[in-house]
């Protein structure tokens, strides 16, 4: 079929038209934009009634999904032979494709998951606030409402078992002191294989999955075998590995009369503007984990299409083997059915959903919703006071609208050397770290003994809106990495430069910029001499002081490396016949000077390029 790029909504004709082709049976949409990015899918038992209520006048649609009509320019359609099959469709497209307007949860952002990278060689194991989704293998697991709990419990792990400590070795040819202490198997030199060190982190998988007991059984029994075998120094890591597992365990109270049923309770609470919910996971009648979700609703969101999104896209991601074998709710769901028999079809047992009425089970839910409540009320508090800075700020600048993305920005340097600038990111009044940026000076004219911040301020900015200016057509507006708000850390000339750069790429009507001065606090507008009157302490002040703060520190410590590793050279520069290239050779190698002054005259001359002449010159500068 042929695609026209004009939004259907504007087109009636050949919105009916499309619409008279979707059947009426289960199967799924997917929405596209002129693009042809997919940017929504979602299920239907009839999908051209479904879809048709999108584009009806009478409809109530969230604002939200009023942008997403605006932006429909295809609809395509899949069939399916049962709800179930549309169910699972859904989940797996969604789970692919990541269209933008599916991505209902906050849970990236909020709370932390732990990952273990399975499609690396010998997998990592770290905590990270973003699920992304590069590689199929990589397993996540959470996100974790504790973050405290989360690291407390990744320490302990990493005391238990052996594990990999660095995403790079820190020596090319020998093991550093982790695997003297029995932190680390070697993974550096290879002195574990692949196999054997997968199966370790099988073990620590299965703490995360909920299942320290069967692993604590399975340990107890390769211990009795170690010892029957008279491998004693085998059976007491096992014997220290069950003890500290059990301890572990040792803090979870929760209990209920069946502990051999593997359970989750989930509960939901919102307000007008968010919706929080938990998620704890039971199993043998203990609490193993608790994982929360968070996201923004509307008065057109009903609460139970969010609960269901949850359990749809948590249980999506998940093993099977942790699907457990009943979740409780705290409110029935429109699929409750469909869902239960996708889950028991995933799981290959029977996966029952349902909503207790029995005393144990109900006053568990309870008590989920009451975590889910005080959570809720810490994250309104939170959101208050963003806003209420938010909207002081759009006072003080008189803009339009609240400035939802602020980008602050400022350089470092010593008397020009090294010098480097930071960009980061708020938005809604919060750090989005994952945004930040950090640039090396590429001006010839900013080097040491000759800085030149404004030019390195106006390079800076060029980089980043570089993409914008080259292509006048890229939807600004529209662009959720486009800035409300340009804060430049500095006074009236570091603003002027970057408003001259912003005007040569065409872009300074579009940008809305200001500069916060360090002294007196003072804020600077666009072609003002004097600074706006403010007061330092009122909220839309702070914000911007946070800022400032957050974009000197990350220059600085950006700075800070980048001359570490000037210094590491400027030591090699006195050593003839060692160029930069040999330098660099030698510091990927060594990883340190330290390492270079401690190497002997072999393993020195070990190194690529490093001949027996100039290791001996290296070595002699050094002794």
């Amino acid at each position: 079929m042929a695609k026209d790029k004009g939004q259907l909504i504007h087109n009636p004709e050949q919105l009916e038209a499309r619409l008279q082709e979707i059947p009426m049976q289960s199967g799924i949409y997917l929405m596209r934009d002129r693009a042809g990015n997919i940017i929504y899918i979602g299920k239907s038992t009839k999908l051209r009634s479904r879809v048709r209520s999108y584009f009806r006048a009478s409809q109530a649609l969230s604002e939200q999904k009023q942008l997403m009509v605006q932006q429909i320019a295809d609809i395509e359609f899949i069939v399916t032979d049962s709800e179930a099959e549309a169910l699972a469709l859904e989940a797996n497209l969604v789970k692919q494709e990541q269209p933008y307007f599916n991505v209902l949860l906050k849970d990236d952002k909020k709370y932390p998951y732990l990952c273990i990278t399975w499609s690396e060689t010998y997998p990592r194991l770290f905590i990270t606030r973003k699920r992304r989704r590069n590689n199929a293998k990589d397993r996540y697991y959470g996100p974790y409402v504790d973050t405290g709990a989360l690291r407390r419990t990744l320490g302990l792990i990493q005391r238990i078992f052996p594990l990999r400590q660095r995403p790079k070795p820190l020596f090319k040819d020998r093991p550093c002191l982790n695997y003297d202490l029995g932190r680390c198997p070697g993974v550096c030199q290879q002195l574990i294989s692949p196999e054997d060190y997968r199966q370790t982190l099988q073990k620590v998988a299965m703490i995360f999955q909920g299942r320290s007991q069967e692993l604590v059984r399975d340990l107890t029994t390769q211990m009795k075998e170690a010892s029957a075998n008279l491998e004693f120094e085998q059976a007491g890591k096992l014997r220290d590995q069950i003890q500290a597992l059990q301890q572990l365990n040792a803090n979870q109270k929760v209990s209920l009369p069946d502990d051999t049923v593997s359970r989750d309770a989930i509960a939901l609470v919102s307000n007008p503007q968010h919706a929080v919910i938990q998620l704890f996971q039971i199993r043998a009648g203990k609490l193993v984990g608790r994982l929360g979700f968070f996201a923004d609703v509307s008065p057109a969101i009903n609460p139970e299409d969010i609960l269901q999104r949850v359990i749809q896209d948590h249980y999506s991601f998940v093993d099977a083997v942790e699907i457990p074998s009943e979740i409780l709710l705290p409110q029935a769901l429109a699929d409750q059915d469909i869902i239960s028999q996708w889950l028991t079809e995933r799981k290959g047992r029977k996966v029952t959903l349902t909503v207790p009425q029995r005393q144990a089970k109900a006053e568990l839910i309870a008590m989920v919703e009451e975590n889910a409540r005080y959570e809720l009320e810490r994250t309104q508090r939170v959101a208050d006071r963003n806003q209420q800075n938010s909207q002081d700020l759009a006072n003080i600048l008189d803009l339009p609208e609240i400035p939802r993305r602020i980008e602050g920005y400022d350089i470092s340097h010593i008397q020009g050397s090294n010098a480097v600038g930071s960009q980061v990111v708020f938005i809604d009044g919060i750090p989005a770290k994952q945004h930040y940026r950090r640039y090396n000076i590429k001006n010839a004219n900013v080097r040491a003994g000759h800085s030149d911040d404004f030019a390195s301020l106006a390079e800076v900015i060029r980089r980043r809106f570089r993409k914008y200016a080259e292509n006048p057509d890229f939807p600004r507006q529209d662009d959720p990495e486009f800035p409300d708000l340009v804060m430049i850390d500095g006074g009236k000339g570091q603003l002027s430069a970057v408003v001259e750069q912003l005007q040569q790429m065409d872009l300074l009507a579009d940008v809305p910029v200001i500069s916060l001065a360090k002294q007196r606090e003072e804020i600077f507008l666009p072609d003002e001499s004097s600074p706006l009157e403010t007061d330092s302490e009122q909220p839309g002040v702070q914000l911007l002081r946070r800022l400032r703060d957050e974009a000197h520190r990350f220059a600085v410590s950006f700075h800070r490396q980048q001359r570490t590793k000037k210094m590491q050279r400027s030591r090699l520069d006195d050593i003839p016949g060692l160029g930069f290239q040999r330098q660099q050779t030698l510091l990927a190698h060594f990883r340190s000077l330290e390492y270079i002054r401690q190497a002997s005259l072999e393993q020195l001359q070990d190194v690529p390029g490093i001949g027996q002449s100039l290791a001996k010159q290296i070595y002699d500068y050094f002794h």
